[in-house]
């Protein structure tokens, strides 16, 4: 059995045009049905005459341009509105089929875009001339009943303008919500290149810095830990690319904590405690990203200095520490990463997570905590 959430899921699914031609089908077959002619819409009180084929025509000319009421609004409400006043004028039985007026008046308002004043003007002197000519017939009605016509009539196009101006800011906010996401991940996209960038250039640098002190003999090795580094660096820079062509490439992860202490030229004693549980990829990657950052910083200003890697994983919490040694380039060097440790700060808080990063007497720290659940 069909619950009213799902009838409504359905009945969204349905194009405009094909439900416009229902609402024209429905309307024409219901306005031929002589017991729903009082919830007709009725004008001027004229005393009624019988129906022939012109009243059937005019009939038609008020439910069938329904069909195209969300593609051509304007011209809908033309046909239906000269014909509905016809009917009127003179003095067809009232249908049901009349109530395609209200109809064409909403959908003017709710789908015109290009005349709208233009409609709202002819639609209002059109309606002084069907005023006067019921006049004329010997309307009964005075000027305060046609006034109060005019106010319903007034009121219905005013609903469907005010759909209509929900649906605009609907889709300026979405537009902006768009805008946003963009911005945000040509941010991410700038943070993960910062970090790439920065780590392997910096270890390439420093390694080939220190092959100018070594023996002919070490000086190989130095090159192959420069290679890998390259190689890293483009592996890195290969799955950014596959984040912006959606290719589904995997980030760099806890996983990769030993390779990345690991490396020539560094002395990094790296502890890890617990059972590592199963994270979104967001956390792995940010972890990732803090003790490579560490790492760097202590590469760059601390070369050669030991350094230590703690995480621990908890129920609720990853907890991550980077101590690096003292740095030779005066107080405070090894927190000078550029935007580095900022971007840091920001993917942690932004996981709900507490990060930190400052001198020790000898040295320097980065801490971070991360709840376990934190979704990408």
């Amino acid at each position: 059995m069909s619950t009213p959430s799902s009838l409504r899921s359905r009945w969204a699914g349905i194009g405009a045009e094909v439900r416009d031609r229902w609402l024209s089908v429905a309307l024409t077959a219901a306005a031929f049905v002589p017991g729903l002619a009082v919830i007709g819409a009725q004008f001027g009180d004229l005393p009624r005459r019988g129906g022939d084929v012109l009243a059937v025509l005019l009939v038609l000319g008020q439910t069938l341009p329904l069909a195209v009421r969300s593609r051509w609004p304007a011209a809908t409400f033309a046909v239906i509105g000269i014909s509905f006043a016809a009917h009127e004028v003179l003095a067809y039985p009232t249908t049901v089929g009349s109530l395609g007026l209200y109809f064409a008046l909403y959908s003017v308002g709710a789908h015109e875009e290009r005349f709208r004043r233009l409609s709202a003007a002819v639609a209002s002197a059109g309606y002084v001339v069907f005023a006067v000519l019921l006049v004329l017939r010997g309307s009964p009605a005075g000027p305060s009943d046609y006034v109060v016509y005019f106010v319903v009539l007034t009121a219905v196009w005013l609903l469907g303008a005010m759909v209509r101006q929900r649906r605009h800011q609907e889709a300026e906010r979405r537009r902006l919500v768009h805008e946003a996401a963009v911005a945000g991940e040509r941010a991410r996209i700038a943070r993960e290149l910062h970090d790439v960038v920065t780590h392997h250039v910096t270890a390439m640098v420093v390694q080939a810095d220190a092959a100018r002190y070594l023996a002919p003999e070490r000086v190989p090795e130095v090159l192959t830990a420069i290679t890998g580094s390259g190689r890293d660096a483009l592996t890195e820079l290969r799955f950014l690319l596959g984040v912006l062509e959606a290719t589904g490439a995997r980030t760099p992860g806890l996983a990769a904590l030993r390779d990345l202490v690991d490396q020539p030229g560094r002395v990094v004693d790296l502890v890890e405690e617990g059972e590592r549980p199963e994270l979104p990829p967001e956390t792995e990657l940010t972890a990732y990203r803090i003790v490579q950052e560490a790492l760097t910083n202590a590469a760059k200003y601390a070369a050669g200095a030991p350094a230590a890697v703690r995480v621990s994983y908890g129920a609720d919490f990853l907890e991550i520490e980077v101590t690096t040694g003292s740095p030779t380039a005066g107080p405070g060097a090894l927190g000078s990463g550029g935007r580095g440790l900022g971007g840091l700060r920001d993917r942690v808080q932004a996981l709900g997570g507490r990060f930190a990063a400052g001198p020790l007497a000898d040295g320097f720290r980065v801490s971070a905590m991360i709840p376990a659940g934190s979704a990408a």
